[in-house]
């Protein structure tokens, strides 16, 4: 279990020249966020982030009952349903199990802190594609045998038992 750090951090903005600033976070240092806390019913709160900077930047408003000024009109009909939203994550890819597992252990505890835990963002999904994809250094699958419907040739590659299982 990773300990939980009291109150926000900011973010360190580093720029790598490309018009947009990335957060530090490394093995001494990585920004957080206070824990979340539902809003007052019918008022909102948004977190903002931006190239120019902003980093979960959080603002507050209320829901108005009828348009008072001009601007944007969002209506919400609350009555009505079409999904449910069963979490928010990322991918966890070749890619990313990599560069992960080169960061020292206190830098690899920050950076999952930051996105899994109170004082994060409070990721609770992880994608891991099946084989290889877009982000991984080689083509590979679980099964190259043709017409092995059975699978007796299924097995997992190195990447999936060394970096992501």
């Amino acid at each position: 279990t990773l300990p939980r750090l009291p109150g926000a951090r900011p973010c360190i903005p580093k720029d790598f020249g490309h018009g947009s600033v990335v957060c530090v976070c490394n093995a001494t240092y990585c920004d957080t966020l206070d824990p979340l806390v539902l809003p007052a019913v019918g008022s909102y709160v948004k977190y903002e982030s931006s190239k120019a900077g902003k980093r979960l930047e959080r603002s507050e408003g209320s829901f108005q009952s009828s348009l008072r000024s001009p601007g944007l009109l969002l209506t919400v009909n609350i009555s009505t349903l079409y999904q449910n939203v069963k979490g928010f994550g990322g991918s966890l890819s070749d890619a990313a199990a990599m560069n992960i597992l080169k960061l020292s252990r206190p830098a690899q505890d920050n950076l999952l802190r930051s996105y899994f835990s109170e004082c994060g963002i409070e990721y609770n999904l992880i994608r891991v594609p099946m084989a290889c994809s877009d982000f991984s250094v080689r083509p590979y699958s679980y099964d190259d045998v043709p017409d092995d419907y059975e699978l007796k040739h299924f097995r997992l590659a190195d990447e999936d038992v060394k970096m992501k299982v």
